[in-house]
């Protein structure tokens, strides 16, 4: 009997103020969607810097006839075969370097007609003004400064040229729209809150002459609070599966069909749908007991129990 009071309580409010449950279900929707859209970005950021980061190649450029005229930096001439030999045997010894390739001019040149051989430049450059290079993979990324500083200025050496700064600037535009959601969630976190402590306080107003006469029979403060802070947790709980709702089509459309950017961007290493999965649950568990603390505490102080 008490139970099905309490479950037409929780109908009769919620259809009291169907405007401002509304408004809460659409507000808790969206905060919890830019929430959960946050989570799967620094995912794929993470997820991004695993596969890249570990492709990432340190560049020991060697200096050339051409470089020897032209750049400070190969001022004593072209390297020679017993700098490239010293060099080499340098590298392979640093424990922070996990394989060395060298890349002679020809395979240089091979390369650059690959990948730019519609540029206007292609076709006046030659094989002898291209550069050797070693071509360093390291067992981590992050140590690449071990390398400038070992071999910069070194007789032989035009340039130490790092792969991992120009993903460091795509990630760090990444993680700066993450925090752009994350602001925009924390906003409409705070928007949804005030519905709710706003839509408990009119409930309350609403039906003081029930809880009164409850009161006067000796219900306990649990038994008169618990219609609205269900009311809350129910409003919540339907825009927690709304923002659920959210991730998964927006992962559908945007990642595997419609926008298809796993078809598009090959290169990309997507997250998958086990880390959306994952997120639901706490997704909806925030949904639930937010709006359900939120009333509580509300109640504490506008409902005289």
């Amino acid at each position: 009997m008490r139970a099905q009071f309490v479950l037409s309580e929780i109908g009769v409010g919620l259809r009291r103020n169907l405007t401002m449950t509304f408004a809460v279900v659409v507000s808790v929707a969206l905060s919890l969607a830019l929430f959960g859209g946050s989570l799967l970005m620094n995912d794929q950021v993470n997820t991004m810097k695993g596969y890249w980061y570990d492709k990432v190649n340190v560049s020991v450029f060697l200096c050339n006839k051409s470089d020897a005229e032209s750049d400070p930096n190969c001022a004593r001439g072209a390297v020679t075969d017993d700098q490239k030999g010293q060099i080499k045997t340098d590298l392979e010894k640093m424990s922070v370097v996990d394989s060395v390739t060298y890349e002679s001019q020809d395979e240089a040149y091979k390369h650059y007609k690959e990948q730019f051989g519609d540029s206007p430049l292609a076709s006046s450059l030659t094989p002898d003004q291209m550069q050797e290079s070693y071509r360093i993979k390291l067992k981590d990324p992050e140590k690449y400064q071990v390398i400038a500083t070992a071999f910069d200025g070194r007789d032989g050496v035009q340039s130490v040229q790092d792969q991992k700064g120009i993903l460091d600037n795509l990630f760090g535009l990444l993680e700066g729209m993450n925090i752009a959601a994350l602001a925009m969630m924390a906003l409409m976190l705070v928007v949804a809150l005030m519905l709710i402590v706003n839509t408990v306080r009119v409930s309350a107003f609403s039906r003081r002459r029930e809880t009164g006469i409850m009161r006067l029979v000796g219900a306990s403060g649990f038994y008169i609070q618990t219609p609205f802070i269900m009311e809350a947790a129910v409003a919540g709980l339907i825009g927690g599966i709304l923002a659920c709702g959210f991730l998964v089509v927006g992962r559908y459309f945007i990642i595997d069909h419609g926008l298809a950017l796993s078809e598009k961007l090959n290169l990309i290493n997507f997250i998958g749908w086990d880390a959306v999965l994952t997120k639901l649950p706490l997704i909806l568990a925030t949904s639930l007991l937010m709006p359900a603390l939120a009333a509580f505490f509300a109640l504490r102080k506008y409902l005289k129990v």
